[in-house]
Order: structure tokens, then C-alpha cells, then sequence
């Protein structure tokens, strides 16, 4: 079982930046693909970025690419969001989520975070 806490969201004004943290407890954070999600109002949950168990390597969706980056620590069991030049659109509910190696899939999810763009 892996116990997933997200803090750090709030209300930011356009352009601006916030960095999300996702605190890990449970089982070996290091074998676990960590992945960010959001769900807007309205609309479907859906993929903003992930960072690999192995090597780190990162994925992210094209409407955050170049915006945010992802990153974990596997010293302290935490996995961040660093989310630049901020826009209206970014406004969701950021949700935490963790992957074992072994998995197609993602298996804990932490209760979200609130973010809020203002224009």
C-alpha cells in the first residue's frame, strides 16, 4: 500500500508559479513511476506529466511542455510539479498518482490538490 499526500496548490495570477509536492509512504518510493494528473470542472481527468522509476526519465503533455517539469527525490520520498507562466487554463484539481514497475497502471492516487489561475 502507498500513501499519497499533495500539498502546495493555491491561488496564483496568471503568469505566475507554484511548485506542487507529493509526499510518498508506504512501500519503496523508488520503484514507482510517479505521475501527475488534473481534472478541471466539467471535464475528464487527464495527464499532465510523469517522471520514470528507473532512471528518471520525464514525460509530459504537450499543453505543459516547456511550462512545467517534473521531479522526485527519492531520498525523502516526494515527487514535485514545478509549474511556470501559469495560465487560466491550468486551473484543476492536481491529483498525485503512483505506478509500480511492474504495472501498466496507476495504482494510488493521493486526494488532489486545489490550483487556481486567476486572468
Amino acid at each position: 500500500q502507498v500513501q499519497l499526500v499533495e500539498s502546495g496548490g493555491g491561488l496564483v495570477q496568471a503568469g505566475g508559479s507554484l511548485r506542487l509536492a507529493c509526499a510518498a509512504s508506504g512501500r519503496t518510493f523508488s520503484a514507482y513511476t510517479m505521475g501527475w494528473f488534473r481534472q478541471a470542472p466539467g471535464r475528464e481527468r487527464e495527464f499532465v506529466a510523469a517522471i520514470s522509476w528507473s532512471i528518471g526519465s520525464t514525460y509530459y503533455a504537450d499543453s505543459v511542455r516547456e511550462r512545467f517539469a517534473i521531479s522526485r527525490d527519492n531520498a525523502k520520498n516526494t515527487v514535485y510539479l514545478q509549474m511556470n507562466s501559469l495560465k487560466p487554463e491550468d486551473t484543476a484539481v492536481y491529483y498525485c498518482a503512483a505506478r509500480h514497475r511492474g504495472s501498466h497502471e496507476y495504482e494510488y492516487w493521493g486526494q488532489g490538490t486545489q490550483v487556481t489561475v486567476s486572468s
